[in-house]
């Protein structure tokens, strides 16, 4: 089972089973039924390829395929996972039954939509395409799945959504091709002045590559730019709510769930690994955007009326914390932001469901509209507070270790970062709780609800592994922490480091200079 191409089959059985959803065309329900059996077993073959992988050794790239791809290019069909890639893997996967299961079609609004058909067929191929981006380890290959996986995007937000979706689909694809574009240069550029060969492209070929010093700043700030749109950040991130307000809740699910995590993920797996002298010496700068998406996204969370915007601009907040940790040069913070990873795609699924089930309800999600919710939905106003309180770092369930591990990396590599970032934390509360009293606390309000019934059975199924992984998480947290922390050893920008000769410089003229940012030297072989 060594042998066994574990990553290439979850990349093909979703992908082949979209083509058959295209060309077979059947009725919804045979659809539906079709497509969550496909999900289910590409869920289980993931999980089987799991109990192969070697967690004692989780920062050693595994379940590895190498072929020639175009050779005279130097670009491979080259896959294999480490911790992180695998934990993100079984979180998109095990996300996509829950999409499928959730999906209701649209009310018809005069105008033409997608088959519900077509929207299983699209979910499928976005699960294809997710599995091969962070299980991709060619820069090329990675490069053409990043561009790729927004013509389902584009299509599910634009066929499906709401009344102003082409819109919200154009947008979305502006910005994803303007980061990908500028990340194209990158891949060019890094290409030239790499090790050209047959395997040109490979991670592994590419890392130690010595550049230019503008050459490596230029070429990472290239693809540092597509990651931070997609992550996103402030201020290339206007795109997320205008997107998450008009897209079917599955979408945005996958999308800010799991999509979005693109951003993160290549901000660890190519920035830091193939430009670690650029990424020590943006860091600061990329830890003061960090800050400032943290405040920024909270403080319009909390100003916002429009619930499916107002979890858009959580998340905002929720990355902001996430490439702090990544880039403040603490092993504990680099740590908790691959946890927070997955925490964050866990919770902000809940989210978004529950303000789904609950537009079904009251068919709007202005929060001015409900009132007294709790009194004819009390499942749904303790799962919208349950996650709530999970999504905000409440201690016992899945949110808290990521974010105070990255807050106990961040002050001790930067006190004033730390303590802008908890102003974060403060307004967390703030936009969970006060939606929450505006809409489901006070008097009964019934006059202009489709429906006073609570949730049905399939929407406590599509929500009781939500909240069990909430909890499961946020008890036993090592779980994941035990697959990412030996990647986060191999990546973290280190302030303890060997001194640059500046800074070794500076110290012997007696001048005190704030720590350096260097990479450790040793990396385990991968």
């Amino acid at each position: 089972m060594d042998s066994f191409p574990w990553l290439t089959v979850l990349v093909a059985l979703p992908a082949l089973g979209a083509l058959i959803l295209a060309l077979w065309r059947p009725a919804g329900p045979t659809a539906r039924t079709f497509a969550l059996s496909a999900a289910a077993l590409e869920l289980i073959l993931a999980v089987v390829a799991a109990v192969s992988f070697d967690f004692a050794h989780a920062g050693v790239v595994q379940l590895t395929e190498t072929a020639a791809w175009i050779p005279q290019i130097g670009v491979s069909w080259a896959l294999g996972v480490n911790g992180l890639g695998l934990v993100m893997i079984l979180l998109a996967l095990a996300l996509v039954p829950l999409v499928i299961l959730a999906f209701k079609p649209a009310v018809d609004d005069g105008e033409s939509r997608g088959s519900e058909t077509g929207y299983y067929a699209l979910v499928l191929a976005l699960a294809s395409f997710m599995v091969a981006i962070f299980a991709a380890r060619d820069v090329f290959l990675f490069y053409v799945v990043f561009e790729a996986m927004l013509i389902p995007v584009y299509f599910l937000v634009g066929r499906y959504g709401g009344p102003k979706r082409r819109a919200a689909a154009i947008k979305f694809l502006l910005y994803s091709l303007a980061g990908g574009l500028i990340m194209l240069v990158g891949v060019v550029a890094l290409y030239l002045q790499g090790p050209r060969g047959p395997e040109g492209f490979l991670i592994d070929s590419l890392v130690g590559t010595e550049l230019a010093a503008g050459t490596e700043l230029a070429i990472f700030i290239s693809f540092f730019i597509a990651f931070a749109i997609k992550a996103p950040m402030v201020p290339v991130h206007t795109w997320l709510p205008d997107t998450a307000e008009q897209a079917p809740a599955g979408t945005s699910v996958l999308l800010v769930g799991v999509l979005d995590k693109v951003g993160t993920f290549g901000m660890i797996a190519l920035c830091l690994p193939l430009f670690p002298n650029a990424s020590a010496s943006a860091g600061p700068v990329i830890v003061i955007l960090a800050v400032i998406s943290i405040i920024w996204g909270g403080l319009l969370a909390v100003n916002e009326r429009d619930l499916l915007r107002l979890v858009s601009y959580t998340s905002v907040s929720h990355f902001g914390f996430i490439v702090m940790g990544i880039f403040i040069g603490s092993q504990i913070a680099m740590t908790g932001s691959m946890v927070y990873m997955v925490a964050h795609g866990i919770t902000t699924a809940g989210m978004f469901f529950i303000v789904d089930f609950l537009a079904r309800r009251g068919g709007t999600v202005q929060i001015p509209d409900y009132r007294g919710m709790q009194r004819t939905t009390p499942v749904l106003a303790g799962l919208f507070l349950f996650t709530g309180l999970a999504s905000i770092a409440l201690p016992g369930l899945s949110g808290f270790v990521p974010e105070y591990l990255v807050l106990m990396g961040t002050f001790g590599a930067n006190v004033w970062a730390g303590s802008f970032a908890v102003a974060g934390v403060i307004i967390a509360a703030l936009y969970v709780l006060l939606p929450y009293q505006r809409v489901f606390t006070g008097p009964r309000r019934e006059e202009g609800l489709r429906t006073t019934a609570d949730l049905g059975a399939v929407e406590k199924i599509v929500m009781a592994p939500l909240v069990a992984a909430m909890v499961l998480f946020g008890v036993l947290p090592s779980l994941i922490i035990d697959a990412v922390e030996p990647v986060a050893e191999d990546t973290t920008i280190s302030t303890d480091a060997t001194l640059t000769d500046s800074a070794a410089e500076a110290r012997a003229l007696g001048v005190e200079s704030p720590a350096v940012f260097t990479l450790p030297l040793e990396r385990s072989a991968k």
